[in-house]
């Protein structure tokens, strides 16, 4: 049975983006990018909402990756490989191969979905994320902390939603970049 894990940029004080929608202070140096290409590695779907899926779709639009770093075509090559699932109301198209859109976030799905993987799914952006966490379907968070602080914006984790964690990994990256990787405790 895979892992249902909800992966994350953001500030020291939870934010995935600013009060503009901005999430430029979570650009990742080469050993920060390298470390989450790895992370990669256990994903085979990729869940999001519209707003994050349209995000993502660099990796998939890219003309020219030969002109990238090589850490930033392998980050592409293993997005590329892996499927996606967009939950919109709103789009029509997706925007590359692997990729389906479903008009809901429906828990039975997903409880399937996770029983019939092999490897892990990510779920990322938090509004979709909040559906997940709201209905105990995710099993990880894993967190990749930027060392900023916004004071406000689009906070990762809904309200009124509490879950016990424990800590599973930590890394410290030189940039000052901190990865936490936390299992979600059952009750």
């Amino acid at each position: 049975m895979a892992a249902l894990i909800y992966t994350s940029l953001c500030s020291l004080d939870g934010y995935t983006a600013d009060v503009h929608g901005n999430f430029d202070f979570a650009m990742p140096d080469e050993e920060v990018h390298r470390f989450a290409n790895d992370l990669e590695l256990r994903i085979s779907t990729h869940l999001y909402g519209r707003r994050m899926y349209e995000v993502m779709t660099w990796w998939e639009a890219t003309n020219d990756l030969s002109k990238m770093p090589d850490f930033v075509q392998e980050y592409a090559t293993r997005w590329q490989a892996a499927d996606k699932i967009v939950y919109s109301r709103t789009l029509t198209e997706a925007v590359g191969p692997r990729t389906r859109i479903e008009r809901r976030f429906d828990v039975p799905t997903i409880k399937e979905l996770k029983a019939a993987s092999a490897h892990d799914i990510s779920v990322s952006g938090p509004t979709l994320a909040s559906h997940a966490l709201r209905a105990g379907l995710v099993d990880e968070v894993s967190l990749l902390v930027f060392p900023v602080i916004l004071g406000g914006g689009l906070h990762m984790f809904p309200d009124a939603v509490q879950s016990s964690l424990e800590l599973t990994d930590e890394r410290r990256f030189d940039s000052g970049v901190v990865y936490l990787s936390y299992r979600v405790l059952r009750h």
